[in-house]
């Protein structure tokens, strides 16, 4: 069985100090799956032929991170909308990379969010850590598709969040507001002052003048 002095997490190397057409038995063979492969060629992605280089090894979960970064996504839907709003709150939240992406809310594939992911997680694999960050929640998605994405963080332990800059206190209307709709910060503050409590008869409330 040949061996092979590559560390882990880069390629096999040859003599020369090449990355190897195919790995060297003793390196997939421990990969259970493997185990009776006769041999397994470097995948293209590893760039077989080029000169050879250490890459980041494999990060432990008992090792504690090294660094802090975070990672942004800007949406927009249509061309009339800009991204200035976003890029500058991603910008006051620490962002160093920011994928922009202007495509419909309906879409279902992102590629701008998909490559953000794939950094995110490889930075994170590195033993870095990483957090996502986005103006506005609804930009990375809405409902099954928001959830479905915070999973995929988790599982490569990677954080996610609204820029700080989007953070704002609860608007307190002003007393001569009158509210027009349940969407108006003064509604539910209006209805819960005349709302009947419990074992109050609503026919004796209504008759108050």
């Amino acid at each position: 069985m040949s061996t092979c002095a590559a560390p882990a997490g880069s390629p096999c190397r040859t003599g020369k100090g090449k990355v190897a057409i195919q790995y060297h038995t003793a390196r997939f063979r421990l990969m259970p799956a493997l185990a009776k492969a006769l041999n397994v060629p470097t995948p293209a992605v590893r760039k077989s032929g080029s000169p050879w280089i250490e890459l980041p090894r494999p990060w432990s979960s008992s090792d504690a991170p090294v660094g802090h970064v975070r990672m942004g996504y800007a949406r927009a839907s249509t061309t009339r909308q800009s991204f200035d709003t976003q890029v500058d709150s991603l910008t006051e939240a620490g962002v160093t990379r920011i994928f922009p992406e202007r495509i419909s809310t309906r879409a279902t594939t992102r590629p701008e969010l998909e490559k953000a992911v794939v950094l995110c997680r490889e930075v994170r694999a590195s033993g870095v850590a990483v957090t996502l960050v986005a103006h506005e929640h609804k930009r990375l998605g809405r409902g099954i598709d928001l959830a479905m994405l915070a999973e995929e963080l988790k599982a490569g332990d990677v954080g996610w969040s609204s820029s700080p800059a989007n953070s704002r206190a609860p608007t307190t209307p002003p007393a001569s507001c009158s509210p027009c709709s349940p969407r108006c910060p003064a509604w539910n503050a209006s209805t819960s002052a005349t709302a009947p409590s419990k074992g109050t008869n609503p026919l004796a409330l209504a008759a108050r003048p």
